[in-house]
């Protein structure tokens, strides 16, 4: 997939058919956003903005592990969700939400490539 991504014409010499590989990403996509929603569904009801906040805090995540890093947008998930529970032992259960915000802004003052991320180099 990333082959076809990059270099499409590349990717189909060697034998890779880039339009089966944005078939199968669009589909796998479409079906872990599916499974999300089954699981997800019933702990908050359906409603039209039910997928802001988690969609915030899965941002926040993958800002946290690192743009562009797989394993660091999943670090960046597991270190959000236990400092998320880990805060509202100790706080009331209200501030748990806001915990997500202040790390993404922690993380943009003093770290903007995230936990894994490299960063970028600046080309004169």
């Amino acid at each position: 997939m990333r082959a076809a991504a990059d270099n499409p014409d590349a990717a189909s010499l060697v034998g890779v058919s880039s339009s089966t590989s944005s078939l199968v990403a669009w589909t796998l996509a479409a079906g872990l956003g599916a499974a999300a929603g089954v699981v997800i569904a019933p702990i908050n009801f359906a409603q039209y903005s039910a997928g802001t906040a988690l969609g915030l805090k899965g941002f926040s995540a993958a800002v946290l592990g690192g743009l562009g890093s797989a394993p660091g947008a999943v670090l960046g998930g597991l270190v959000l969700g236990v400092l998320e529970t880990i805060t509202a032992g100790y706080l009331p259960s209200g501030y748990k939400d806001a915990v997500a915000f202040v790390i993404l802004i922690l993380v943009l003052l003093v770290r903007p490539q995230g936990l894994l991320g490299r960063p970028e180099e600046v080309k004169v």
